[in-house]
């Protein structure tokens, strides 16, 4: 018995000191082999955030009631609205390329397609439309002007009073919408007196109604001759594009009115 006692106490003796050699094997241990450290981040490998296209556009800013805009007399498309009448004078720079018709007339060449469609459109509705007018050169104005104002003197007027006639119904050469190009004057070739009796032919009523889907208006209406200058005159229209024509048909407007209206 006593024997047993003494041999589990020297096992129980050595026990310490196997625990001091583990633990300095595990000290050397640790300083010969250190763990490794985690990679610092770089930026390449930070994930990015990649934003959508909806998400990088910025909308443009949005106007509260803002109105269609409508081509003025300075805009690129202002060639279609200057004004042209006895107080407004082309121009002295105005310029534009001709289009020469089958009918030997002249028309601006921007405007030339939009008046082929409405005479072709006439046309299919079984109406016979003529062009009379076209294009007028400053030269060929200043001829109407003085026969009207001849015409007149015969009948007894005197040269003032001729004059101020005859700017009624031919305009003074620099004044007429002939010099710009964009003027037509169309009669049915069963009339062709360019007189009152031309609202009542079938051609008049036609462009009357359509004309504006073409761009051109009817220049000079029966009841707008103080703003106009112009008498009436049921054959002459005037192409002002098409935006600005539906506008003037659909309100009843003179071009005086129109841009007055939009300025």
């Amino acid at each position: 018995m006593y024997q047993r006692r003494t041999a589990v106490r020297r096992r129980k003796s050595r026990l310490p000191s196997y625990a001091f050699v583990l633990a300095v094997v595990s000290f050397m241990l640790a300083f010969a082999f250190p763990p490794e450290q985690p990679d610092e981040p770089s930026a390449r490998t930070l994930p990015v955030r990649s934003l959508s296209a909806a998400a990088c556009s910025v909308p443009p800013p949005v106007s509260q009631g803002a109105e269609p805009s409508i081509p003025s007399s300075d805009g690129e498309d202002g060639w279609m609205l200057t004004l042209v009448n006895p107080w407004n004078p082309l121009p002295e720079d105005y310029a534009c390329t001709l289009t020469r018709l089958s009918s030997g007339h002249s028309v601006d060449e921007r405007c030339y397609p939009d008046l082929q469609a409405m005479m072709d459109a006439c046309r299919a509705a079984g109406l016979k439309p003529v062009i009379c007018s076209s294009y007028r050169s400053r030269e060929k104005q200043e001829e109407l002007f003085q026969n009207k104002v001849n015409r007149l003197i015969a009948q007894g007027y005197s040269q003032e009073r001729a004059k101020a006639e005859a700017a009624k119904s031919v305009a003074l050469p620099g004044t007429s919408e002939h010099q710009l190009g964009l003027a037509v004057d169309i009669v049915d070739l069963s009339n062709q007196n360019l007189d009152s009796t031309q609202e009542t032919t079938a051609v008049q009523q036609w462009l009357m109604a359509h004309s504006w889907e073409y761009g051109f208006i009817l220049r000079y209406p029966n009841d707008k001759s103080d703003l106009t200058g112009i008498i009436y005159e049921p054959w002459h229209y005037r192409y002002v594009g098409k935006d600005a024509a539906a506008e003037i048909y659909r309100q009843g407007l003179c071009l005086e009115e129109y841009l007055e209206q939009t300025a």
